[in-house]
C-alpha cells in the first residue's frame, strides 16, 4: 500500500505539472496586458503546495517559473526584461540575469508559503475540517497576493526601478505608484481567483484524500 501510495503521489504530481504546462502554452494561462502578463498559473501551484507539501510545492513553483521564462522570451511584452535575461533592459542593449531571480524565487515561494499558512490556520482552528475552506482561502490569498504579486513587483522595484521608469516614461519617484497600480489591477483579480479556486478545488481534494481515494 505504501508503494501504491507513492506511485499515486507521483502520478498526481505529474498531473499538476501537465496542468501548469497546458495553461502556460494556451491563452488561458498567461493573459497579455499592455505592461505585464497576468496569470492563473499560480493556482495549481498553490493547490499543489497544500496537497503535496512545501518540497513538491517548490518544485511546482519552479515549473511555473520555467514557463514564465519561456513565455517572456518567445512572446515578450513591455516588462518581459524583468523575467528573461534574453530580453534587453530598457536603456541598454542587453538583458540582465537578475531577471532569473524575479522569474523563479517568487514562483517557488508560491509553492511553499501556502502550505505553511494552511497548516497555521488549521492549527488555530484545531484541525477542524469545517474550517478547511477558510484555511484554504487564506492560503490561496497568501500564495497569490504575497508571493506571486508583491514579491514579483517588489523585486522589479529593487532591481529595475530606473528601467521601469524609462519604460513607463515617468520619473523614478513615480515608479512606486505605478507598481502599486499594477498590483491593484492585476494582483487583486489574481488573488480573488486564487481564493475561490483554491477553496473549492482544495476542499474537494482533501475530502477525497480522507476517503482514501487519493494518497
Amino acid at each position: 500500500m505504501n508503494k501504491n501510495s507513492k506511485v499515486l503521489n507521483l502520478v498526481m504530481l505529474a498531473l499538476f505539472v501537465a496542468i501548469i504546462f497546458i495553461l502556460a502554452f494556451t491563452p488561458l494561462g498567461y493573459i497579455q496586458t499592455p505592461i505585464i502578463k497576468a496569470t492563473i498559473l499560480h493556482i495549481p501551484v498553490i493547490i499543489g503546495s497544500i496537497f503535496f507539501g512545501p518540497k513538491k510545492g517548490a518544485f511546482l513553483g519552479a515549473v511555473f517559473g520555467l514557463t514564465s521564462l519561456i513565455s517572456n522570451t518567445i512572446a515578450p511584452t513591455a516588462l518581459s526584461f524583468a523575467f528573461s535575461p534574453a530580453v534587453p533592459v530598457p536603456g541598454t542593449q542587453t538583458g540582465n540575469f537578475l531577471s532569473l531571480i524575479i522569474c523563479f524565487i517568487p514562483r517557488i515561494l508560491v509553492g511553499v508559503i501556502p502550505y505553511y499558512v494552511f497548516v497555521l490556520i488549521q492549527k488555530i482552528m484545531k484541525n477542524n475540517t469545517k474550517g478547511e475552506v477558510v484555511s484554504l482561502a487564506v492560503a490561496g490569498a497568501a500564495g497569490s497576493f504575497v508571493a506571486n504579486t508583491i514579491f514579483v513587483m517588489g523585486l522589479i522595484y529593487v532591481f529595475y526601478k530606473d528601467a521601469y521608469a524609462t519604460l513607463k516614461g515617468i520619473s523614478s519617484d513615480a515608479v512606486i505608484g505605478a507598481i502599486m497600480t499594477v498590483i491593484g489591477v492585476n494582483g487583486v483579480p489574481e488573488a480573488i481567483a486564487a481564493v475561490v479556486l483554491t477553496a473549492a478545488i482544495g476542499k474537494a481534494l482533501l475530502a477525497l484524500r480522507r476517503k482514501g481515494n487519493l494518497s
